[in-house]
């Protein structure tokens, strides 16, 4: 009775992992698939950043050459043709726009927008971290599922059938580690990107707000 139970056990279990490799092998796919697409984007977003590349601290100087004047048209003048990211500009904008405001009002304000630019930043990283941290769990699966069958191969002698299946568990290895380490560059650079233009935003929106005081 024991043993029945046993292999039944043994079998369900057998039959499950098999069952799984088509979905992993697909999973591992889309996943390699997506880090290429991205790649491609982070390059092609490389080139747009040369372009647009900005000298925050020339920025700050316009801005403090109109600071007496307290001129908000001329402020949203060097906004608008300064070569800042369109999110960044709409933030700067709508911070001056508050000049009627109460001081508190504004500084709220202009920590809000940080922090919704910061959280926008962050999404824009979720799908290749996790891509960069379960895709070697995934790849292992891929790797571990054909082992099954392979060493019953094995043992009733099948070479072949044993290649065919050392074979799909490589690929499934290599497809995991690759997808993760491309994913994990391009989370890693984008990250610095983002980061380096939050602090950019931060330093701008506290230079507006000093101007409006």
């Amino acid at each position: 009775m024991v043993a029945s139970i046993y292999d039944m056990f043994n079998s369900s279990m057998h039959a499950i992992s098999q069952s799984l490799l088509i979905p992993v092998m697909a999973v591992l796919a889309i996943f390699f698939i997506y880090a290429l697409v991205n790649l491609g984007i982070l390059l092609s977003e490389y080139y747009r950043r040369r372009k647009l590349n900005y000298d925050v601290k020339q920025l700050i100087t316009q801005f403090l050459l109109v600071k007496n004047h307290r001129n908000s048209d001329e402020i949203i003048k060097i906004i608008k043709t300064g070569q800042l990211p369109l999110s960044h500009k709409e933030v700067l904008i709508t911070l001056i726009e508050s000049s009627n405001q109460s001081p508190e009002f504004r500084e709220s304000l202009a920590l809000k927008m940080v922090e919704d630019e910061g959280i926008k930043s962050a999404k824009r990283l979720e799908r290749t971290d996790i891509i960069a941290k379960i895709s070697p769990a995934v790849g292992l699966m891929g790797t571990l599922i054909p082992l099954g069958p392979g060493l019953t191969a094995l043992g009733e002698g099948d070479i072949q059938s044993l290649a065919n299946h050392l074979l799909i568990a490589f690929d499934a290895a290599v497809l995991g580690m690759a997808a993760a380490a491309i994913a994990f560059t391009i989370s890693k650079i984008r990250r610095r990107w983002y980061e380096e233009e939050i602090s950019n935003l931060e330093t701008l929106a506290d230079t507006i707000l000093e101007i409006l005081k």
